[in-house]
């Protein structure tokens, strides 16, 4: 018969859950995880990868488009959206195989179904419609002296803008389209609809992008966010800012788009499809939460900075303990909860020290406070700035473009936050996460040696000007 109690269980296998699975196992807990559809989640199955595989073939294909500007040449240069969007699939699979192999490895039980929250220490799991992994347990009654839910989040609806997969997608249908369309309207302007609306793009879409708010990519740094815009325009992408989508009228094969810039103007556009990236919301529905008295808040379960809920032994991570929703802040905070469950006193989650990345072209990358946030701290500041076009790696690359920006208290000297725009500062900026973690302070970074040519040394450069020392502009 099949144990049915455990130390440790996560309800959710994305990055949150399945990483705080292998650390409990690793602390020697009996571990558990519990999964409906997929194992590793939405990251490794329908967000994070996959978009940044389709992303990749975007990539390739603007520098074949561009051979000339790198003294080679390329003739017939096409695609196969079919082959993109299956290259990007089988890169899911082969890492969904990776995690049940990483759980098989460190003896963590998968429960294949959807759980229900019975009481603090008791949880029920219904059958799942999706046919469960070999060796997975099924449906039953569970108990475990610690529950953690790690159920993550599904995209956002508007009324009016409500997604129906043929013509108003969400990000679940832009990443495998039948057909490549030839218009596309984006609706918000956050990582996701900048990253689809960078892909589609580079494929050879008509993109606009709809912006309630003044700015867009409304989390980064302003300064940054208007570099960014620049270079998307410059790339043919329209952006209506201070704009709302009112009314979707759809077509048999198209939808028309009424937008409304909040002065009393509108006007219609008509695109082949449109994608709602309005934001996410929690997965907290279905759980029993409610019953249980698990206090939430906006779509989130409220958690303290160690992933404890309000109801003893039930904890919480990830996108649905709320916001930043990305999966590197799910991962650490599944590891910050089961450490303090062991009752090793880790760190609790400091959400000013999780950089952000977007995968656009160009890449956008920050961690800390943006110069406006500092500001509004009270904070005296020095901010200090260097451009891609003063750097030797940048223009061998022929990537010139983009901008390293950092913010230093005037009185400390510490590393308030930094903020990038411009090719690979996704890689870039975790050396000043690791900077703003260790309290490193302006004049450690600048005695640092960074190697050259590297892009990484408009990360000094950017340090010296804040400090009137800039050597190479």
């Amino acid at each position: 018969m099949a144990d049915t109690s455990f130390d440790v269980v996560i309800i959710g296998s994305g990055p949150g859950g399945y990483v705080a699975a292998i650390r409990a196992a690793q602390l020697g807990f009996k571990t558990a995880i519990v999964e409906k559809q997929y194992l590793g989640g939405i990251c490794l199955n329908w967000g994070c990868i996959p978009t940044k595989a389709l992303l990749r073939s975007a990539e390739i294909y603007h520098y074949m488009k561009h051979a000339k500007d790198y003294g080679l040449s390329a003739d017939n240069i096409a695609y196969d959206p079919k082959a993109v969007v299956q290259r990007s699939r089988g890169v899911s699979k082969q890492l969904n195989d990776g995690v049940g192999f990483l759980m098989k490895k460190n003896k963590v039980t998968v429960i294949w179904g959807e759980a229900v929250i019975d009481a603090p220490g008791k949880f029920t799991v219904k059958a799942s419609s999706v046919a469960a992994p070999k060796g997975a347990l099924g449906a039953g009654s569970y108990d475990a002296k610690h529950i953690i839910v790690a159920t993550g989040a599904r995209p956002r609806v508007l009324p009016g803008l409500e997604p129906d997969k043929k013509l108003v997608w969400t990000y679940f249908e832009a990443m495998v389209p039948e057909k490549m369309p030839k218009s596309l309207l984006v609706v918000g302007s956050g990582a996701i609809g900048v990253e689809f609306a960078s892909f589609y793009r580079t494929m050879g879409a008509e993109v606009t992008i709809v912006e309630v708010l003044p700015q867009i990519l409304p989390v980064e740094d302003a300064e940054i966010a208007t570099f960014a815009r620049k270079a998307f325009e410059k790339q043919g992408i329209k952006i209506r800012a201070n704009t709302k989508v009112t009314r979707l009228d759809k077509k048999s094969d198209s939808v028309v788009a009424t937008l409304d810039d909040g002065k009393g103007k509108t006007e219609t556009i008509e695109v082949d499809r449109v994608i709602s990236a309005v934001g996410v919301v929690g997965n907290i529905e279905g759980l029993g939460l409610e019953k249980l008295g698990v206090k939430t808040d906006r779509g989130c379960i409220v958690i303290d900075g160690y992933g404890k809920t309000n109801v003893p032994g039930i904890y919480a991570i990830g996108d649905v303990a709320g916001p930043p929703m990305l999966a590197h802040k799910a991962e650490h905070e599944g590891v910050i909860c089961v450490e303090a469950i062991k009752g090793l006193h880790p760190h609790a989650m400091d959400k000013n020290m999780i950089p952000g990345c977007t995968y656009c072209h160009p890449q956008i990358a920050s961690v800390g406070l943006t110069e406006a946030k500092a500001k509004e701290g009270g904070r005296e500041i020095r901010v200090g700035r260097f451009p891609f076009i003063g750097n030797g790696k940048a223009i061998a690359l022929g990537e010139d473009q983009g901008l390293v920006k950092v913010i230093f208290d005037k009185k400390t000297g510490q590393l308030l936050g930094a903020h990038m725009v411009g090719a690979e500062v996704t890689e870039l900026i975790q050396g000043y996460v690791v900077a703003m973690n260790l309290e490193t302070t302006e004049e450690e970074l600048m005695h640092t040696v960074f190697p050259h040519p590297t892009l990484s040394e408009m990360m000094k450069e950017a340090v010296l000007d804040a400090y009137g020392r800039v050597l190479n502009m």
